[in-house]
């Protein structure tokens, strides 16, 4: 190994271990301003409050760097010269979720120079209530970038569902080649056939769609707005503001805990639902399910997607009013998750009681779940 490889390997090893290797690994000047830049956030590990009282004054009187003269708005502007996307992504997770460091998204300032991602978004969700007026456009802004992105990756995978057969015999304004109704095209332009030189003036092209009209279904969605569900709530109303505009599908949107807010006008737009939600508190699911018994019209062409962990504090009340809504022969889905990882922590065993009634109960991804819709209603 070269010299240079060496000394660098060392300094990179000094960056790990941080300020108390100092005294046996000596860090280049170049490394100083990542190192700064690092203490920061990180010396936070050995502040008063994780029980190192004396790290400040040891730090001190070994000539230690401290937490350098940073403030946080100069932090943030240094993480995104210093290091790569992904790792500015997740020191600023950090700060804002291991180290409370909340002025980070309630100072505009600040806001403006924070990277647009989910994890920014959830934060700025979790924290909105402390924004002031200014700072909360600011966010608005900010959620609607972030959203705008993730629709239009659902977009896609929903459209490759939705949009995959060609029904013939029914008009479109999808007017591309592909979807050309060759015969309906000749028939209806006959009368303008030129016997002479045996041709057809088109003066009217007609074309396939790509789906059925329907009698519409209606599918409620009722959304668990406690802390645990944060992905899924983002994921689900962008989903419904996407089924929203597909012309078989009526669209009821519900968030819930102890209490129910029908968000079905503001559906359309799924920024204005997310800075509805109230993160946190009880949770009483046979509430929301017989909310969505009350504004059912139309059974046989309803389904409910409950979107929640299950945890509740009247299981027997929810088991009834699931049964219920099975047995006026709506659709029932239950998910314990609804994002694309499709992980969730939830009650099992009432996940096994709703499955037991023949409710279907899968921890999803949307484009999984818009399958399963779209194998209903075809």
């Amino acid at each position: 190994m070269s010299i240079k490889n060496d000394k660098q390997n060392l300094n990179r090893w000094r960056l790990i271990l941080g300020s108390f290797a100092e005294n046996n690994l000596e860090l280049d000047t170049k490394y100083a301003e990542i190192d700064s830049t690092l203490g920061f956030l990180y010396d936070r590990e050995y502040s008063s409050e994780s029980g190192y009282a004396d790290f400040e004054n040891d730090k001190k009187d070994r000539g230690g760097r401290g937490k350098s003269n940073l403030t946080v708005p100069a932090w943030v502007s240094k993480v995104k010269k210093l290091f790569p996307k992904k790792t500015v992504e997740i020191m600023q997770t950090q700060a804002l979720e291991k180290y409370k460091l909340t002025e980070m998204i309630t100072d505009e300032n600040i806001l403006k120079e924070m990277e647009p991602n989910m994890e920014l978004l959830k934060n700025v969700l979790t924290f909105k209530d402390m924004m002031n007026g200014n700072v909360k456009k600011l966010a608005y802004n900010i959620v609607r970038k972030v959203v705008e992105d993730i629709k239009k990756k659902m977009e896609s995978d929903i459209k490759k569902v939705f949009y995959g057969k060609k029904l013939p015999n029914s008009t479109t304004q999808n007017k591309i080649f592909k979807n050309l109704d060759i015969k309906k095209t000749i028939r209806n332009n006959l009368k303008n056939y030129n016997i002479t030189d045996k041709t057809i003036f088109v003066d009217k092209l007609y074309f396939n769609q790509n789906i059925k009209k329907y009698n519409p279904w209606h599918i409620i969605i009722l959304i668990d707005e406690s802390g645990s569900m944060l992905d899924s709530v983002i994921y689900s109303s962008i989903m419904a503001s996407i089924f929203s505009n597909l012309p078989y599908l009526s669209i009821k949107l519900v968030i819930f805990d102890t209490s129910i807010v029908d968000l079905s006008d503001y559906v359309k737009d799924p920024i204005d639902v997310l800075f509805k939600v109230q993160l946190g508190g009880g949770t009483d699911i046979s509430l929301a399910l017989e909310y969505a018994k009350k504004i059912t019209t139309v059974p046989d062409k309803t389904i409910v997607l409950l979107i929640s962990d299950l945890y509740d504090y009247n299981y027997k009340h929810m088991y009834k009013s699931a049964n219920d809504i099975i047995e006026s022969r709506s659709k029932l889905f239950v998910l314990p998750a609804l994002d694309y990882n499709a992980n969730a922590s939830y009650d099992k065993e009432a996940a096994k009681q709703f499955a037991k009634m023949g409710a279907k109960v899968a921890a999803i991804t949307p484009d999984e779940l818009s399958k399963w819709i779209s194998n209903l209603i075809s």
